[in-house]
């Protein structure tokens, strides 16, 4: 037993647990005093105090809530004293089941902006950063995200919770695209693979929401240079705002003269963009953001006895308020506009020309209210607006639908442990009323283990074309999620397990020469992720490994049969070394080969590299080489059976980025 020095007559004794086990080092002392002493290894104390009268004995001990006992001192004698363990509030969990989480987050931190141009493989673009991660797939013929046997179009981005319609830049055929957004434009990127609440919606697979940087504090201007493309942007901060642009030029003109390629561009590859955001913080709990981006992209290409001319016009702007109201309640409203204008001469044979229109408008208001420790609550409405011309020979059409949509999500501490997060999520379209419930349960026994089970429905509308063809009469697709998720994390390991499976309905099947929502499908498969910085000081290592067995039929199939797209094996390797200024990174990416009516492909293997040199704490040097052996990889067959490769085998990639007015060192972002 421990015994505190004598030092008056009253004793002041007991015992301290859990109501199981007794606790060890617990801490008990009378309130104003330096009267107390630590239990001993059978969670018992005495110690001795001069107090007379009234007093409070207090206990603490980590991880469990203080009990505090008011008596008088001759009864705090023989107590018993049972300590609760304390119970996290739902602010402070986060459920990390099937999402990677970048930037400013509490989260293990995987990957932040500079990250993402630096990553061995992404010459600076989000989409090819992600595609490192466990579940995504690689589809060479044109670079977007494809997650877990989905196609490219189940995958939807969301800019401070408002919908982007198309997040991508546009290319030519058998060439990758690129992201159309900055990484510096964003505080936090949370990619999820599945089981996402019912915020979001019109999303067969997966969610990619980005939150814009807050209002800056200092001024900053920026520029960078590189082989293919020219930037220059800046910030004016005021007191409580601030006014953001980037300009950008980019030209695969020069590049293409330095470098030997396989396509013959009769105009080279050029993108004009401009970027501007103003942020305003009215108070702490009143922000206001607004953001607006300008594309447009022009190509000309010698293909197939044709002259394919390509130029494309997209146009992104959103708004929103966030503020505190009433009785603890945080309203959030948003509106965005997508207009993309694409017109391709030559587009298929000589002498055709090809124009279409697609605008989206997307309404929406959330409330969210955190209602005690145990229980947060949001609910939501939101309409997407939206309108589609086509022309091209003798095929046009217009549409214009909507659709009308509501959630009520809750999250809700059942017991210290155990977390659960249930949502529903009711969409309108053409008078037909679809119900998607969601739910997460997750076990989080300590901070380093987490455990959760998801399920739920998801919807998306066919693509126009579907719509279109089909007079309008599809149904929306569904798709089924189950997600078992287990993850260690420690201050230097990150691991991540999970199985999964998708089940399809009402995909658009060509059926009699119109799409009829008849079709299905099913995808199941593991992903696993490690990512670890305990190997060697300033080295950093992930593996991501993913199996996917899927199949499905839809649109123009007659069977049941593997989608192309869908590659079983994904294996990716990389790794960050430090050595003084100088950051090297190494990236290995293996997919097995991918079925089509004309063959098999081989599979896909690229090593790349990268080498970042901080030259000042206001310049950096960076430059990545892709697929530094040159292999010759066939990323599909056409239907002659002819392969279809990239338009080089290699890509070299040097650039300088500058900060000429800013106080942070290393910080190259424009915004």
């Amino acid at each position: 037993m421990t015994v505190c020095e004598l030092t008056a007559q009253t004793i002041v004794s007991g015992i301290v647990s859990d109501g199981k086990e007794p606790l060890a080092g617990a801490n008990v002392f009378i309130i104003g005093t330096i009267d107390g002493c630590l239990t001993d290894s059978l969670g018992r104390f005495s110690f001795t105090t001069s107090v007379t009268g009234e007093a409070t004995l207090k206990a603490t001990f980590i991880g469990y809530e203080d009990h505090m006992q008011t008596a008088d001192i001759s009864q705090l004698h023989g107590l018993s004293i049972r300590m609760h363990e304390y119970a996290t509030t739902i602010n402070e969990v986060v459920v990390t089941a099937s999402t990677f989480s970048f930037g400013k987050s509490e989260n293990f931190k995987t990957m932040d902006a500079l990250d993402v141009v630096m990553a061995g493989n992404s010459c600076g673009d989000i989409v090819a950063a992600l595609q490192t991660l466990p579940g995504t797939q690689k589809v060479g013929e044109n670079g977007k995200l494809y997650v877990r046997g989905g196609e490219s179009e189940e995958c939807q981005t969301f800019i401070n919770g408002m919908h982007v319609l198309v997040p991508y830049s546009t290319e030519t055929e058998n060439s990758a695209v690129r992201g159309r957004f900055s990484p510096f434009l964003f505080k936090g990127i949370n990619f999820s693979l599945g089981g996402y609440s019912g915020e979001y919606g019109q999303a067969l697979s997966s969610v990619l929401p980005m939150e814009t940087t807050d209002a800056a504090t200092s001024d900053k201007f920026g520029v960078s240079a590189s082989l293919v493309d020219w930037n220059i942007g800046g910030t004016k901060a005021y007191k409580n705002s601030s006014l953001s642009f980037n300009a950008a030029l980019t030209s695969m003109g020069l590049y293409d003269r330095l470098f030997t390629q396989r396509q013959d561009f009769t105009r080279p590859y050029r993108k004009l963009s401009g970027e501007a955001q103003y942020k305003k913080e009215f108070s702490a709990s009143s922000v206001l953001k607004s953001y607006v981006g300008y594309d447009l992209t022009s190509v000309g290409q010698h293909i197939d006895g044709r002259h394919l001319s390509l130029k494309e016009h997209n146009i992104y702007a959103n708004v929103t308020h966030k503020a505190g109201i009433e009785r603890g309640l945080t309203l959030m409203t948003g509106i965005a506009n997508s207009s993309v204008f694409n017109n391709i001469d030559d587009a298929r044979i000589a002498g055709d020309h090809y124009h279409n229109f697609r605008n989206e408008v997307h309404l929406k208001a959330e409330v969210r209210k955190v209602c005690s420790n145990a229980l947060k609550l949001s609910a939501g409405a939101e309409d997407y607006i939206r309108n589609s011309t086509l022309t091209y020979e003798t095929s046009h059409y217009q549409l214009d639908y909507n659709i009308l949509a509501a959630h009520v999500d809750a999250q809700w501490r059942i017991i210290p442990r155990v977390f659960l997060h249930m949502s529903a999520r009711a969409e309108l379209m053409n008078s037909h009323w679809l119900l998607m419930p969601r739910a997460t349960l997750s076990y989080i026994p300590n901070k380093c283990l987490q455990f959760s089970l998801v399920a739920g429905r998801y919807s998306q509308t066919p693509e126009d074309d579907c719509l279109a063809q089909s007079l309008n009469s599809l149904s929306q697709s569904t798709a089924d999620h189950a997600i078992l998720s287990m993850q260690y994390k420690s201050n230097t390991t990150l691991l991540r397990i999970e199985p999964y499976w998708k089940k399809y309905h009402h995909l658009p099947l060509l059926e009699q020469g119109l799409y009829q929502p008849n079709g299905y499908g099913m995808s199941r498969g593991v992903d696993v992720f490690v990512e670890d910085h305990s190997l060697l000081k300033n080295l950093t290592t992930t593996f991501s490994y993913s199996f996917n067995d899927s199949e499905r039929l839809y649109l123009d199939y007659t069977d049941l049969w593997t989608p192309d797209f869908a590659s079983r094996h994904n294996l990716r390797l990389t790794a960050k070394f430090s050595i003084g200024k100088t950051i090297i990174g190494l990236a290995g990416s293996y997919t097995s080969g991918r079925h089509f009516p004309t063959g098999t492909t081989p599979h896909y293997n690229s090593v790349d590299m990268n080498l970042t040199y901080l030259m000042s704490p206001k310049v950096i040097i960076y430059t990545s080489l892709n697929n530094i052996f040159g292999r010759t990889n066939i990323f599909r067959y056409d239907a002659t059976g002819h392969p279809v490769t990239a338009s080089r085998d290699r890509f070299l990639y040097i650039g300088i980025f500058v900060s000429l007015k800013n106080t942070k060192a290393y910080d190259i972002s424009n915004f």
